[in-house]
């Protein structure tokens, strides 16, 4: 066969898949595959491996049209001689690209397990090659997974991994699918205030895409969240919003997936006979498309409400019935999330009829499963991926306002530390502690005088509103807190108010972030180009709250000030520290790290290379004579 008669074939079955025609594809694709056998390796026309790298692209084609359609079975018949093929030739784009696709089948077929599988094996072989579009896909299907089995500390790392790349990459129709699965994870968490943050903006940016099929999702899952808070009035406005959208487009997945929250709402007020008119609507729906998923939240819906004693039509065996029949469904798709709610609810009736044995069983399930899904390593990768957001510090002004009436912990957290807005809200006047043991960072925008005088007054806010932000956000994720802005100067510590062992490494890592370039995301009137000096110092400090009306948390010291001397002695874009921070960082148990402390190199700390530049002796305003280092990541 020649290289054009070849290529004409495929032709063919592209052509044939794309017109819904997969029975005369397939026939083709056999009779090539048929060929491949009795091909020689070489022949007058072209090498066998360039046929078999034709027909392994034309499949992957083949399947990615399928799966564009939602045909499953398409899919996998097109995807698994195809990745067969790319074994053979070791193309790892195509294999990628059709583990990629064939984990996308499973999920869809509620084979997450399967799914999960080979996704982790796409996106190990994405990263290696380095196709950021491609990883940003692995990353957000693998946190979709593990959302699934409430690994919700996995899922935010893979979540946020592909928020970041599709930012980057401008890709706002999947950066609004990250955004939206995020909050759900919070929403998971019960960390409403930010799920309603992602949601909203996962909205705008579909809004501005005209996706409408996404809209309904999102307005639903909006509305689990208003249920949470308890405003089920607005719950149900957002669901009818969805619902209306949805019967447009004649979506029957989504109208089924809003009966069911619909029902809910009408349950949460006490309206049972409408809940289960809207839940059995759901379930029907269910049935009919198959889909294992919705008939599994639909009978449990359904179980809970016959379980309810406020509920008229009060019937344990329908209770139980149905509850178990959604437990079965979950069980084998390993969603705990709906587990434990489910054995939380037999609970609560066996409970209510006194069979102590059989409540004792769910109780003993439904607190195993809660632990396991509301984990305390899931709430703190939750926190560190809370976001701040753009109008910070004027959220914080308003929350000072607002202390001066209400000094609440929740109103105070926005401004001073944790543990400090505790001892004030407990009645104490005066907080003042030192810390022995503590890292301070000063950051410095070099050459802001000359800046300021070229841009107007909104446009310097909002220049400092970006660069203070990013830094907020990095203090956070490292363990730092910000202590205060001075002009177009940051200040923050780690180790006070709350101590902490490796201060110097995380002051350290956040420092080096914090020099790392970051897109602008807007346009100025002049061309921004922005560089910062950082100075580095540990010691010890005194910190406490200084001020009656206007609450500020403060420190001072001779290491605030030398961290100080460490920043304005420094250079543009470098990291420059004292020799006491040095120790702090290089010295474990009184012993260097390194073997000569006067003569580093390179070193590694929290898989992060660093290259130490000794600075020598220099006089420091204030300090005299000082052994100082440029301290920056290895390339």
């Amino acid at each position: 066969m020649t290289h054009e008669e070849w290529t004409l074939r495929l032709s063919y079955a592209e052509t044939a898949c794309k017109n819904g025609y997969n029975n005369e594809a397939n026939i083709i694709v056999d009779q090539l595959l048929a060929l491949l056998q009795a091909l020689p390796e070489v022949n007058s026309d072209f090498l066998k491996s360039t046929a078999v790298e034709m027909l392994a692209r034309s499949l992957v084609r083949l399947a990615s049209t399928n799966l564009t359609r939602n045909d499953t079975a398409s899919t996998l018949l097109f995807a698994t001689p195809g990745l067969r093929l790319a074994d053979e030739l070791g193309n790892e784009q195509v294999q990628a690209d059709l583990l990629n696709m064939i984990g996308i089948v499973y999920r869809s077929q509620e084979e997450y397990h399967l799914a999960l599988e080979y996704m982790q094996k796409a996106l190990v072989i994405n990263t290696k090659l380095g196709n950021q579009r491609m990883m940003a896909g692995n990353f957000h299907n693998i946190g979709d997974m593990y959302e699934h089995f409430s690994e919700y500390a996995l899922a935010l790392d893979y979540l946020q991994s592909a928020l970041k790349i599709n930012e980057d990459l401008d890709n706002n129709s999947w950066a609004a699918l990250n955004l939206a699965r995020i909050a759900l994870v919070y929403s998971r968490l019960q960390e409403y205030d930010q799920a309603l943050e992602y949601y909203e903006q996962a909205r705008a940016l579909h809004a501005e895409l005209g996706n409408q099929s996404e809209e309904v999702a999102i307005l639903t899952n909006m509305s689990l969240v208003y249920h949470g808070l308890k405003d089920f009035m607005r719950a149900l406005e957002l669901l009818h919003q969805a619902l209306s959208i949805a019967q447009s487009t004649g979506s029957r997945r989504h109208t089924a997936d809003i009966y069911i929250n619909i029902g809910s709402m009408y349950s949460s007020l006490s309206e049972f006979t409408t809940s289960l008119e809207y839940i059995h609507q759901a379930l029907a729906i269910f049935k009919e498309i198959d889909v294992p998923s919705g008939i599994a939240v639909s009978c449990g819906a359904i179980g809970e409400v016959y379980a309810n004693g406020d509920f008229e039509g009060y019937n344990p065996e329908n209770a139980e019935e149905y509850l178990f029949q959604s437990i079965g469904i979950f069980e084998q798709s390993g969603d705990k999330q709906q587990l434990y709610a489910l054995h939380n609810s037999l609970a609560s009736m066996y409970e209510r009829e006194k069979r102590w044995e059989e409540f004792a069983v769910h109780f003993k399930k439904y607190h195993t499963l809660e632990k396991e899904v509301m984990s305390n390593e899931s709430r703190k990768i939750a926190e560190r991926y809370i976001r701040e957001r753009q109008d910070a510090e004027r959220e914080k002004t308003l929350a000072v306002e607002r202390a001066l009436s209400q000094a609440t912990s929740t109103i105070l957290a926005n401004i001073l530390p944790q543990t400090i807005t505790e001892r004030l809200v407990k009645g104490e006047k005066k907080i003042a502690n030192t810390h022995e043991h503590v890292s301070v960072l000063f950051i410095d925008i070099v050459g802001f005088t000359q800046l300021s005088a070229q841009l107007s007054a909104h446009e310097l806010i909002d220049l400092l509103d970006l660069v203070f932000t990013r830094f907020d956000m990095i203090c956070k994720k490292h363990g730092l807190e910000k202590i205060k802005t001075i002009g177009d100067a940051y200040m923050a510590v780690c180790g006070a108010p709350v101590s902490c062992d490796n201060h110097a490494e995380r002051v350290a890592l956040a420092a080096l972030e914090m020099l790392e370039d970051f897109p602008i995301g807007r346009d100025f009137s002049t061309n921004i180009d922005l560089g910062f000096r950082i100075g580095l110092h540990s010691g010890s400090v005194v910190a406490g709250i200084i001020g009656e009306n206007k609450y500020s948390y403060d420190m001072w010291g001779d290491a605030v000030n030398t961290a100080s001397r460490m920043e304005s002695h420094g250079e543009k874009d470098k990291i420059h520290v004292s020799e006491e921070f040095m120790k702090k960082l290089l010295m474990v148990n009184g012993e260097w790290l390194i073997y000569d402390a006067d003569n580093f190199s390179s070193l590694t700390i929290n898989h992060l290379p660093l290259t130490i530049i000794p600075r020598g002796e220099m006089h420091i305003k204030g300090k005299g004579m000082m052994k100082t280092y440029f301290l920056e990541q290895s390339i």
